[in-house]
């Protein structure tokens, strides 16, 4: 293919307003995941509240949003046919495909550094725990959703990182392992999604005050990380999503393959 033909033409449909689109949140019903399938759900969009093993929690959140906009569907993403299997329920259920997917699912892991394993007990099951959950699970949900998006000739996906990536403050040796390799995934993705106008991004948090992951850690690292920042506070989930909510909008839609740190400035990249 010569590159003249790969060029894709700008359409129109990369304008299509968050209240048009159907987002599947990845570990959508609890912490930072529950901030963002709220976030869409405000601005109108219909929401798949995907969940592992927190079935009450994802059906009381979508009960609070409305279940005419919000799904609660189970499946472990790092089963390829449970993602495939949520997919068709998403979309017998709304009538239409997923444009949207905010891969946020996160393997179980405490962000507590006293009682991290360092790397003279690390084992290796630990890193493919959380490569199976942060690289399997959006490999998922990128194949199941691509035939919708190329059918409602858009798509956006969003990845959740961190900036320990850029400042391994606290040397979480698996979860940062995995996490950059959703990066190189989130920046591979674009270029071979990008002429089908599908635009795949990242946003990177720091340590977020609270969701379940951090509410292991002590109070002091709370503040010394408020202090370590230009705003003197900890990013909270609600201010995350709302970049996430940036990438999947129209005002981003020339934008892809980027990794954007939200943490209030503690890291410059």
């Amino acid at each position: 293919m010569s590159i003249v033909n790969s060029v894709a033409p700008e359409n129109d449909s990369d304008h299509r307003p968050l209240s048009e689109q159907i987002v599947l949140v990845t570990g959508g019903a609890r912490g930072l995941g529950a901030a963002i399938t709220r976030a869409f759900a405000l601005h109108g969009a219909r929401v798949v509240i995907n969940f592992h093993r927190s079935q009450a929690a994802a059906d009381a959140l979508a009960d609070d949003l409305g279940a005419g906009r919000c799904l609660a569907v189970q499946a472990d993403v790092t089963d390829r046919n449970a993602v495939l299997d949520m997919l068709a329920t998403a979309r017998a259920h709304f009538g239409a495909p997923v444009t949207t997917v905010i891969n946020n699912a996160l393997i179980d892991f405490s962000f507590n550094g006293d009682a991290r394993p360092t790397v003279d007990a690390i084992e290796w099951q630990a890193f493919d725990a959380q490569l199976r959950g942060s690289v399997a699970g959006a490999l998922h949900t990128t194949q199941a959703a691509l035939p919708g998006m190329r059918e409602a000739g858009f798509g956006r996906i969003v990845t959740i990182g961190t900036n320990l990536v850029q400042n391994p403050v606290v040397p979480y040796h698996d979860y940062t392992a995995a996490k950059a390799a959703l990066l190189a995934l989130t920046r591979t993705l674009s270029a071979d999604l990008g002429p089908e106008s599908i635009t795949v991004n990242m946003v990177s948090g720091g340590l977020l005050r609270t969701t379940d992951a951090s509410a292991a850690t002590p109070e002091a690292v709370f503040d010394l990380i408020a202090q370590s920042t230009p705003l003197r506070r900890v990013t909270t989930p609600a201010e995350f999503a709302d970049a996430v909510l940036f990438f999947a909008s129209p005002w981003a839609r020339a934008v892809t393959g980027q990794n954007l740190v939200v943490d209030g400035g503690f890291v410059k990249d």
